[in-house]
């Protein structure tokens, strides 16, 4: 345990010392203002940058909270994750280049304990990143749009956050596993995408899949209670997630040993 502590500090300390614990969550807060500001103003943005001929009156209705919100997930779910991919996609793999990962494990350092440290710091910041620009998004909503249910916030907060820990889950494992930075992102991204797609367009096939927690975060913030499929889609990923890192420890550990035997 002691081990753990000592490689999870070192972790945070790089990214503080590479500030990621202050650009990161500046992005997700720039974009969790963006909606809601956005939304308010449209009107009069259309109206002074729209060419509308003279005489003509902007009657667009306001959005309301959960469209607001649901949009500011949309937000996180393209920008907010293509940010946290490429800032974590070397998490692994650029230390397998720079010869950094030979050096920590000779001394020794436990497979398991040298990746998991990793992954809980990339979910730590990834995560609280993303609360606090959901928080700012809650909070300009609420003075510039209307109230919505603090039920419905937390729900559809704790569902989409499930979802973002699938994603950097799966990016650490691949960068892991794979030599290359840039191909861990590709395909983290890539499969994030899929999924997505899956879930907008054939939710009735995919139910379980990790990609419908976006569908049924955005739902929860509608309807304020769980769509058919929700709680399957929420076990299946949170078993998925033990499954990957499970499995990539066990094949990062024999990858390794396979090199130090050759």
């Amino acid at each position: 345990m002691q081990q753990w502590k000592v490689l999870f500090t070192k972790e945070l300390k790089e990214s503080l010392r590479n500030y990621k614990w202050l650009w990161i969550p500046v992005v997700f807060v720039l974009l969790g203002i963006t909606q809601p500001l956005t939304s308010y103003y449209f009107a009069d943005i259309i109206e002074q940058f729209g060419a509308l001929p003279e005489g003509a009156v902007v009657d667009i209705p306001p959005p309301t909270s959960a469209e607001v919100l649901a949009g500011t997930l949309g937000q996180f779910n393209q920008i907010g994750l293509l940010v946290l991919v490429l800032a974590f996609m070397g998490t692994v793999a650029a230390e397998k280049n720079d010869g950094t990962l030979i050096m920590v494990l000779a001394k020794p350092v436990a497979h398991f304990n040298y990746l998991t440290a990793k992954w809980v710091h990339v979910l730590v910041l990834a995560v609280s990143s993303f609360l606090l620009g959901y928080a700012a998004a809650v909070y300009y909503t609420f003075l510039l749009i209307g109230p919505i249910s603090f039920s419905q916030v937390v729900t559809s907060a704790l569902v989409y956050s499930l979802w973002l820990c699938f994603v950097m889950t799966l990016a650490v494992c691949l960068s892991a596993l794979l030599n290359s930075s840039g191909l861990a992102a590709f395909a983290t991204l890539a499969t994030a995408l899929i999924l997505s797609i899956a879930g907008i367009y054939a939710p009735d096939l995919v139910k379980g899949s990790p990609g419908m927690l976006t569908v049924y975060s955005e739902q929860y913030l509608y309807a304020g209670e769980p769509e058919d499929g929700f709680w399957l889609g929420v076990i299946l990923t949170a078993g998925l997630i033990f499954i990957l890192m499970s499995a990539t420890i066990y094949l990062f550990k024999n990858q390794e040993a396979g090199k130090n035997a050759g």
